[in-house]
This record gives structure tokens, C-alpha cells and sequence, in this order.
């Protein structure tokens, strides 16, 4: 699976106000809320899956990443929205950083094993320095989206640093 099938603009939230956990987490599935994405899901039962992953420890991986993640009895497919912090966000991530990129996602309870492979890719993902700072100096949802859909290239990360540097 990959994000750039079922990421959307619409499921892209850049400048994220929250600079807390919790109240970025309610940020992100507000977002969806608000444009009928959660598949009829009841926002309530998604945040209380959510508060209790969390509750385990935290989903912030370090190097400004956090994947907060959880699973729905209702959904039939998953649901995932990205975020961006241009302030950092206090996610009490193991190295303590502030976090700037989130990847919050929600997975059919039916497809556990998807959300294994999903959560083992992404972190991989993230894990590319490259890939964060493309993702840290995209301009808009649709630069995010190409970034997810392909994989990172010198030429992509030029052409966004001489986007940048014009401007």
C-alpha cells in the first residue's frame, strides 16, 4: 500500500496550530471530521482509540516524526491524514525533539496484519532524512502528495530547494 493511495489533498493539514499531543491528534481527526472522511466512523470511538495507543507510549519516533495509529471496528478501509507543524509540537517522543511531520492513521480491525506492514513501512520512510526535509519544504498539499508517490530523488529535492531559493 502506498500513502499516496489513500492520502488526498484533502487529507493534508499544513501549519498545524496544536503544540501539544493530544490536541494535535484532535486536530488532524477534526480535519477529517469536518470534510465526512471518517467513513461514518464516530469521531468519539477513533479519539478513544487513539488516547489509548498513545496511553501505551508514545507514537513520536524521534527526528520530528510521530505516527500516532489505531484500529476501528467500524472502517472498511484505512483512513490516514498527514500533518505539518512549522513550530514543532510536544509529542513526548523518545528523543524528546519537538515533532513537525505526523502521519496519524486508522486501520479495519479485520486488517491487523495491514497495519503492521503499514506502520513498519512508514517508520522506514521517515527514517530518510531526505525524505523529511522534502517533506518539511513542500509548499502545498500537492507537493506533499508527489513526495509520498514516488521515492526521493536528488532531482526532486533540487528542484524544491531552487523553488524555494526563487521565491
Amino acid at each position: 500500500m502506498k500513502l499516496a493511495s489513500i492520502l488526498t489533498k484533502e487529507k493534508i493539514l499544513l501549519g498545524m496550530v496544536a503544540d501539544e499531543r493530544w490536541p494535535a491528534i484532535e486536530e488532524l481527526i477534526d480535519h477529517l471530521d469536518a470534510r465526512n472522511l471518517l467513513g461514518g466512523e464516530n469521531r468519539e470511538d477513533i479519539l478513544k482509540s487513539l488516547h489509548i495507543r498513545e496511553e501505551q507510549t508514545s507514537t513520536g519516533i524521534g527526528s520530528g516524526v510521530a505516527i500516532p495509529h489505531a484500529f476501528s471496528e467500524k472502517l472498511n478501509e484505512v483512513i490516514a491524514i498527514f500533518g505539518r507543524s512549522e513550530k514543532g509540537i510536544n509529542f513526548d517522543a523518545i528523543d524528546n525533539a519537538p515533532v513537525r511531520l505526523i502521519l496519524l492513521f486508522i486501520v479495519p480491525k479485520k486488517d491487523y496484519h495491514l497495519h503492521l506492514h503499514a506502520l513498519s513501512a512508514i517508520a522506514k520512510m521517515f527514517n530518510n532524512c531526505e525524505i523529511r526535509q522534502n517533506l518539511s519544504e513542500a509548499q502545498d498539499a500537492a507537493e506533499i502528495l508527489e513526495i509520498f508517490g514516488s521515492t526521493p530523488s536528488r532531482t526532486h529535492s533540487n528542484h524544491i530547494s531552487q523553488r524555494l531559493q526563487a521565491d
